[in-house]
């Protein structure tokens, strides 16, 4: 993959319009990694939930988030939140928990004076469905990169 995708991509997820995004990638981890390089390069405030480690930087592997082992906490705690970040959710299979959709609901209509995006990773066509209207779909193949130039620290990149 293209060391230039993981910039792009991240790039799209800002500016989405809407907190909750949905991202198709058939290389999660790839990204993620990909997504790593950007947080330590930029400082971004990145970070990534998954099931059984919990809230983790991206940035710096070694700084856990306290009390956000469940999904559930996890999402209060971005809910709770006054900072910039994107947060990756490696979603689970299958539908989420009552609390858990209800959840993911009220973040994608919270209006913020920040930016705050949760990405959910490996999200299905059902999880899709249930959002309907709330999620906007990001595709992070390097075939679905702008084409147009953007200016990126003083310089004009495709």
């Amino acid at each position: 993959m293209d060391h230039h995708v993981g910039n792009d991509v991240f790039d799209r997820i800002l500016s989405a319009s809407g907190p909750l995004v949905a991202l198709k990638t058939n290389e999660p981890a790839v990204l993620v990694e990909q997504f790593r390089l950007v947080a330590r390069r930029t400082g971004q405030a990145a970070y990534l939930w998954r099931h059984g480690e919990g809230l983790v930087s991206l940035r710096d592997a070694q700084m856990r988030v306290p009390g956000c082992q469940r999904l559930g906490d996890a999402l209060r705690y971005i809910l709770q939140s006054l900072h910039f970040g994107v947060y990756l959710i490696d979603m689970p299979p299958g539908v989420p928990s009552a609390t858990d959709g209800a959840l993911l609901r009220q973040l994608s209509r919270t209006q913020t004076g920040h930016v705050r995006r949760v990405v959910l990773l490996g999200a299905g066509p059902t999880l899709l469905a249930t959002f309907e209207n709330d999620v906007s779909v990001v595709e992070a193949d390097w075939q679905a990169r702008a084409a147009a130039p953007r200016l990126r620290d003083g310089r004009w990149v495709v």
